[in-house]
């Protein structure tokens, strides 16, 4: 952890300190700079909905087990989202949690919940800031006066060259609606997300034009948690809630700035699963506070980055060990690992490298149409492509390899075409991506390591031609295929 003065802080929270006897004999700096390690890794543990009463048994057991988690991941920062104190009508929880993140010498940072200053805790949301601020762990802001909320701001993470290589975004996400005709939780509002446009793009031109990889950190999930939630539970199983009554763009700000890949949110005691919708990762943080309704093993989720890479892998800490593995992008889970059935690999020994390829001629509608009739030539090239396709519309091509898998594990697979495209593994279908639009549609296969018959069809149809086809695992970032892993399969 690396760290720099600042001058700003203040006198006050010196004698704060003097007057309290409270000044430890190694003081800590004054305020943090986070930064990545020598391992180019940054760690992040999000606690979530700690519900702390001053007095309450459950607070006791909730700042153990925030312990607990500091002590097991030793994380670069801790995030906090929202709920964090609830219906108690003094400053003590504050304190008592300050006093863990100081005693664990880990910075930490706040975006408050529904119930972070209601009224009935007579403290508001301005003067929790104040509290916490006289910590130097502490690296929240009340963030801009003239936009709605108190804990709107951004933490960079900078890299091994003293430059931001991340951003930390936290959002107050409000509390409940005051319009009587958009009853129930109040929404991100039109100019927090100006804001946050706005300091995307100051970044984004700082660092030559390129977004710089980011995580948002809220409470209240955003009503696109609910597609995320659609694809993952059935019906009956289905957990959250769709987050407030309307929806004012924020995740498609995040699309649209390109630097958010992930988002991460409380609120919901019961759910902790995260998901990948439109190239965003959408999680929950595995609830914290036992004072909290849930019948959850209670800890932290976890985010791990990786320098200068829109990559991370996250998964769910708590007393007894760590579950629920998840990496983005490839959205690959340990559940996955544990349940897919693997293909076996193809008992060869190929010895030249390779893609053999049959090309058709012909308006055949689709790929699942073409004419082995139409065929109009065959051969060997490095990889896979189309570049040196003879007609400009109304192709096809089949390409026929052997790729080489280093070891046992979930892969995924994509395509990018425009037309249509499929691919096949030991005869068995992974990813088709129909029509004409040029989009990217990706598959997971859980491959046993050696080698694997790999089929990819295309058909274009007319105007304009694309095709890339590639991969990604836990270990292997998302790329195209290599030319060193596909082989000619002997005759």
């Amino acid at each position: 952890m690396k760290f720099i003065h600042h001058s700003s802080f203040t006198i006050l929270a010196l004698c704060v300190w003097l007057l309290a006897g409270c000044v430890s004999p190694e003081p800590a700096p004054e305020k943090y700079r986070l930064a990545f390690g020598d391992n180019g890794k940054f760690k992040v543990a999000q606690f979530t909905d700690l519900h702390l009463k001053h007095g309450d048994p459950t607070a006791t057991r909730t700042l153990e087990t925030v312990k607990t988690v500091l002590a097991a991941e030793k994380p670069d920062v801790a995030v906090l989202t929202g709920d964090i104190v609830w219906n108690v009508p003094d400053r003590d929880p504050w304190t008592d949690l300050t006093s863990v993140f100081e005693e664990a010498k880990t910075p930490f940072a706040v975006a408050f919940g529904n119930h972070d200053g209601e009224e009935n805790t007579k403290i508001t949301r301005s003067e929790i800031m104040d509290i916490l601020s006289l910590s130097p762990y502490f690296l929240g802001e009340k963030g801009p006066e003239d936009i709605q909320g108190t804990g709107n701001y951004v933490v960079p993470v900078y890299g091994r060259d003293n430059k931001p290589a991340a951003l930390l975004y936290c959002f107050d996400s409000n509390s409940y609606s005051t319009n009587p005709r958009l009853a129930g939780y109040e929404p991100i509002h039109f100019d927090q997300i100006t804001w946050y446009r706005q300091q995307s793009e100051k970044l984004t031109a700082a660092n030559s034009g390129k977004p710089l990889p980011a995580l948002a950190f809220f409470h209240i999930p955003l009503q696109e948690y609910g597609r995320v939630a659609e694809r993952l539970f059935p019906v009956a199983v289905r957990r959250g809630s769709p987050g407030p009554s309307y929806n004012t763009g924020l995740f498609g700000s995040f699309l649209e700035m390109e630097d958010v890949m992930g988002v991460f949110v409380g609120h919901i005691h019961q759910s902790d699963y995260i998901g990948i919708e439109k190239y965003i990762a959408l999680g929950y943080g595995r609830v914290t506070g036992w004072g909290a309704g849930a019948n959850l093993e209670r800890g932290a989720r976890i985010i791990e980055l990786y320098e200068n890479e829109f990559v991370f892998d996250s998964w769910i800490r708590t007393a007894k060990g760590v579950e629920q593995f998840f990496n983005y992008p490839t959205g690959i889970t340990s559940a996955d690992e544990e349940t897919m059935m693997y293909l076996p690999a193809k008992n060869v020994n190929p010895e030249k490298q390779g893609v053999a390829y049959t090309y058709y001629e012909g308006r055949f509608g689709s790929v699942s149409n073409i004419d082995p009739a139409k065929k109009v030539s065959e051969g060997v090239m490095k990889n896979i492509s189309i570049l040196d396709a003879p007609a400009e519309d109304c192709f096809a091509y089949e390409f026929r390899t052997l790729i080489r898998i280093p070891e046992r594990g979930v892969y995924n697979f994509y395509t990018i075409s425009d037309d249509d495209s499929q691919i096949y593994i030991n005869d068995q279908l992974v990813v088709n991506k129909p029509g004409s639009s040029i989009t990217r549609v990706e598959n997971k296969v859980a491959l046993e390591a050696g080698f694997h018959e790999l089929k990819v069809l295309f058909y274009e149809d007319f105007w304009g031609q694309f095709l890339e086809v590639g991969y990604a695992s836990r270990k292997i970032r998302d790329q195209k295929l290599p030319d060193e892993i596909l082989f000619l399969m002997n005759p």
